[in-house]
């Protein structure tokens, strides 16, 4: 196969693997009624299961990233790929509570452990390092794309039962377990076998214990996942819009969910002109990322100055600003890895620590945000959005510094 098609090829197999291995940790988002009836648990019980996930993933990551870094890219990807499917069939087969905690334990390792680090230095490797912001902007467009496809697949095998909802619910749970594992069949044939190796890499370059304690010592790694939890916090909080412009614009909740799925999905397709924009236009990923953070400062800032006799569908469409350099910024975030310098032998370790900080506010805004709209009802998205304004301002000058360091780390060499 031609080396340049092979490329792309190989990042959408990656966009499928990403976009359809998270589909049954969240599934709840998905078939949460029929979740609860089919297993006959309750909301709190629910709730047990993801947290069971969430809290075996934060343990997880940075042991994941630093393994991601000693074993080969390619067999990491599949294996955790294979597993998921199989601790997917499983559940389909139980459904009971005990089991599906232990299968969401399992989930941390087969989604989370090496996968999640060993994904991320995939798109690195399969990009050279001047195409970065491309190839992870790519990556990110047919990650939305999959996991639009994974669920619409998952919602048709459900409605083939008819009125059954449990049986409409294992059937959906199944035919999840089957795109995985097509995801995996894809990289068996598509990815190098090296892929994600540093082939020339000297005796000093190769990971040890002593790297990864040095790598927790450097600056740049902390700062870096204050930018990833930036531009994360701000990537999940357009989710509120949804809710905003039902309870405070005035709009039907039928058109609110239409938005919803523009900005979730729909958007996440501009991932790649973020990409260009940094490698063509600012030939930087982090300047790239100042600027986003900025306009997304003044444009979740802009919410807060739309009068109150605004037309519903004007205040509706502008949402969709914030929305689309969010995912055009959010596309490109974890490229700014190869900007910090940090070398690719040590890439899989340091994705492991920075999406422990980075990946926060998934715990943290949903719990301050929903306190702040419990509190002060509609006036709580005030506070909200002048929370999104500060974060952008913060990750605006971090990722103009993470790009100042990298110029002199490149001097000094």
């Amino acid at each position: 196969m031609e080396s340049k098609a092979r490329k792309y090829l190989t990042i959408i197999a990656l966009g499928l693997a990403g976009g359809s291995i998270y589909f049954i940790p969240y599934v709840k988002y998905v078939f949460y009624d029929a979740q609860l009836a089919a297993m006959g648990i309750n909301n709190t019980q629910s709730g047990l299961l993801l947290t069971m996930y969430t809290i075996g993933n934060m343990v997880l990551y940075i042991p994941g990233g630093y393994l991601a870094d000693k074993v080969s890219t390619k067999k990491a990807l599949i294996i955790s790929l294979v597993a998921t499917s199989v601790l997917t069939w499983v559940y389909a087969f139980s459904l009971n509570f005990v089991v599906s905690m232990i299968i969401w334990l399992g989930l941390s390792f087969s989604t989370a452990f090496v996968f999640w680090s060993a994904l991320m230095k995939a798109v690195r490797i399969v990009g050279t390092e001047e195409e970065q912001g491309f190839m992870y902007g790519l990556y990110y467009a047919c990650n939305g794309i999959a996991a639009a496809l994974t669920s619409f697949i998952s919602l048709y095998a459900y409605n083939t039962a008819g009125e059954d909802i449990k049986s409409g619910f294992v059937r959906g749970v199944n035919a999840s377990g089957v795109v995985v594992l097509i995801a995996a069949i894809c990289l068996v044939f598509l990815m190098k076998e090296d892929a994600g190796k540093v082939t020339t890499e000297s005796d000093d370059d190769k990971i040890s214990l002593p790297m990864v304690g040095k790598v927790l010592k450097s600056p740049v790694v902390w700062i870096l996942s204050i930018v990833i939890l930036c531009g994360y916090g701000l990537k999940s909080s357009v989710s509120y819009f949804n809710p905003y412009l039902t309870e405070v614009v005035g709009v039907s909740a039928v058109n609110s969910g239409i938005f919803s799925i523009i900005n979730n999905y729909l958007l996440l397709l501009l991932a790649p002109v973020g990409g260009i924009l940094a490698d063509k236009v600012f030939k930087s990923t982090c300047k790239w990322l100042s600027v986003s953070f900025v306009i997304l400062a003044v444009l979740f800032g802009g919410v807060l100055l739309i009068p109150s006799d605004i037309s519903p569908m004007v205040a509706s469409i502008y949402t969709l600003l914030p929305g689309a350099v969010t995912m055009m910024m959010y596309g490109v975030v974890f490229s700014s890895v190869s900007e910090a310098g940090i070398s690719r032998t040590m890439t899989g370790t340091v994705i492991g620590i920075s999406s422990i900080i980075g990946y926060l506010p998934d715990s943290i805004y949903s719990v301050l945000f929903g306190k702040w709209l419990d509190d002060k009802g509609a006036a709580g998205y005030t506070n909200i959005f002048v929370f999104l304004v500060a974060s952008g301002i913060l990750g605006a000058v971090l990722a103009f510094w993470i790009y100042r360091h990298g110029k002199r780390a490149q001097h000094d060499a």
